[in-house]
């Protein structure tokens, strides 16, 4: 397995092909981003951003990361690199973006998952800043930028494939930066997902709207699969965590927040759809 930084990146001002020169990324235009020393990229123009600081904040950054790395949901990296090999070549090149990276689980879980003779180009793109910090910390073989799902600062037809795990989805952006036949790859909550967790830290719970069966122009539908399972959080800091790196942290009151700060351990479900989507040829 053989894995590069994915360089097909488009100019977050005016759309143009940005080439790496040096310790920068520049186009035509005279546009010009540097590289951190931490190895990534900022391409999100101040007038793109609707606050100062958008996107996780560094701590819950680091809680992602220690849940994360803990390994509770494997399962749903294994079934998400699974979807993204299915029917590759054992020597197949793929381009891959993960539109809302984190702090890049994902992605590092797709590349140990590759076949030895199997190259991918990676890129991991998060509206956090500290969050893709993170992600280039650990793992310098990817391109991590900042930027939006709103406006990749991606070429047009480039990417084999596009993650958008728990996140965001914006379809015209996807379907403009996918090859035809490329596949997006998208992971939502099903109306079990850490029930247990929201029992506690709501009075009551919201009627579950039904799952979407809506699909996007330029895509056609390919079957979802649905992940069912249990993890077991056996101290209070697992809990925190998880809390932390999930909206429920913003929604609850602060009553909410205190029964779930109270709890030692928690068994908990976990009900995700994998839902695929690959590009139809001739569309724009």
């Amino acid at each position: 397995m053989r894995v590069t930084p994915f360089r097909m990146l488009a100019c977050p001002l005016d759309g143009m092909p940005l080439h790496c020169t040096g310790s920068a990324w520049r186009c035509v235009s005279g546009h010009s981003f540097d590289i951190a020393s931490q190895g990534y990229t900022h391409l999100l123009p101040v007038q793109h951003k609707r606050s100062r600081d958008p996107g996780d904040s560094k701590e819950m950054v680091a809680a992602r990361r220690r849940f994360l790395t803990a390994g509770f949901y494997r399962p749903i990296a294994a079934a998400v690199s699974r979807a993204a090999l299915a029917g590759l070549p054992a020597d197949a090149a793929i381009s891959c973006l993960d539109a809302g990276c984190g702090e890049g689980y994902y992605l590092r879980e797709l590349a140990a998952a590759a076949g030895e003779d199997q190259t991918l180009a990676l890129l991991g793109l998060d509206i956090s800043r500290w969050a893709v910090r993170a992600a280039a910390k650990q793992d310098r073989r990817v391109n991590w930028v900042v930027g939006s799902n709103a406006r990749l600062p991606v070429l047009p037809g480039t990417l084999d494939r596009v993650l958008c795990l728990f996140g965001f989805p914006v379809y015209p952006e996807f379907a403009r930066v996918l090859k035809a036949g490329g596949r997006l790859l998208q992971v939502d909550a099903g109306p079990d997902h850490l029930r247990e967790l929201r029992e506690i830290i709501y009075p009551s719970l919201k009627p579950e709207r039904p799952a979407g069966t809506h699909t996007p122009a330029g895509f056609r539908r390919l079957p979802t699969e649905t992940l069912r399972f249990v993890v077991e959080l056996t101290h209070a800091g697992q809990i925190a965590d998880l809390l932390a790196m999930t909206p429920h942290l913003y929604r609850a009151n602060a009553e909410g927040r205190a029964r779930a700060a109270a709890l030692t351990a928690l068994s908990l479900s976990v009900e995700v759809h994998l839902t695929c989507f690959e590009r139809s040829p001739g569309s724009s």
